[in-house]
């Protein structure tokens, strides 16, 4: 009887008891916590299965992921090579000469050609050179050029059209060059500077000047003009005809003939001193004007 009684109490109390967790759930718990930092683990358990435990294991793959990507960059290099060296690559024109908000200043480089400009220049400096010739190539790009200064140079040819498309240029300097003639020259011109040549008078066209509307600047000394251009624009201020070969002038030079009436009040210097012209045979031909030219009267 108290047998069965003693096997009665152990049956009420073994289920009590709370068995230990197993050693599997541990492994199971641990597993689940690394996978929030998958990569990171698996870099630190190689390190440690290489260098702790002093093991030679071969690399696993995600150690050979780096590896992979610096050699993928190395095959995209060689599959896919620079691009060549366009013609009319910027960084050659801005390492000889400097660039500096839309002006390009090549002074003194000893270029003998006009260099591949930016396409944004509005400005280029490029006196004191050894450029013999401009080409139409030169600015068929460069639509937005202001000023052109090629003062100093060797320049004996112009190319028909090397000005056409440049519809904004106010300012074209080409003093102190070996020219001979003058180019078709674009509209919007305010000064045009070509003293210290080699141009007679036919090498300008009769209406070389006449469309010049907003020219108002005009330097021509120091030339080997016989005459004073035809139809020069009522804008003009300033005219320098000084040193030239000027023998002769006209009622019509200046003034108009037929008009006693025409006030030609914009100009405010006309240079024509160094010229075989003598100013006082011709009283006439400055009726029109407010100051009288600056030259020889006896």
């Amino acid at each position: 009887m108290k047998t069965l009684q003693s096997t009665l109490l152990l049956l009420l109390f073994v289920p009590l008891i709370k068995p230990a967790p197993p050693t599997q759930q541990d492994s199971r718990n641990i597993y689940d916590y690394g996978t929030d930092n998958f990569e990171e683990s698996i870099f630190s358990q190689d390190y440690e299965d290489k260098y702790l435990d002093g093991k030679n294991i071969k690399e696993k793959e995600t150690v050979r992921i780096p590896n992979k990507k610096r050699l993928q960059l190395q095959n995209d290099e060689t599959i896919t090579p620079l691009p060549p060296k366009k013609e009319n690559d910027e960084m050659p024109t801005c390492l000889l000469c400097v660039c500096l908000s839309g002006s390009v200043y090549c002074e003194e480089v000893d270029i003998d050609a006009v260099p591949p400009l930016p396409k944004e220049s509005a400005y280029l400096y490029a006196r004191f050179n050894k450029i013999k010739k401009l080409t139409a190539k030169d600015f068929a790009d460069i639509p937005n050029l202001r000023r052109l200064d090629f003062t100093g140079n060797l320049i004996e040819d112009i190319e028909d059209g090397t000005f056409s498309k440049l519809s904004l240029l106010e300012e074209l300097s080409l003093a102190e060059n070996q020219l001979l003639k003058l180019p078709v020259l674009p509209p919007k011109l305010t000064l045009f500077n070509a003293k210290y040549n080699k141009i007679k008078s036919r090498g300008i066209k009769a209406n070389a000047f006449k469309k010049l509307n907003n020219l108002t600047f005009l330097y021509l000394d120091h030339n080997a003009l016989e005459s004073v251009p035809l139809n020069l624009p009522e804008s003009l201020r300033v005219i320098h005809l000084q040193f030239n070969n000027i023998a002769s002038i006209t009622d019509d030079t200046f003034c108009k003939a037929n008009d006693t009436s025409y006030i030609r009040d914009r100009i405010e210097e006309i240079r024509l001193e160094g010229n075989p012209v003598i100013l006082g045979k011709h009283p006439n031909s400055f009726i029109c004007l407010k100051r009288l030219p600056i030259g020889s009267y006896s």
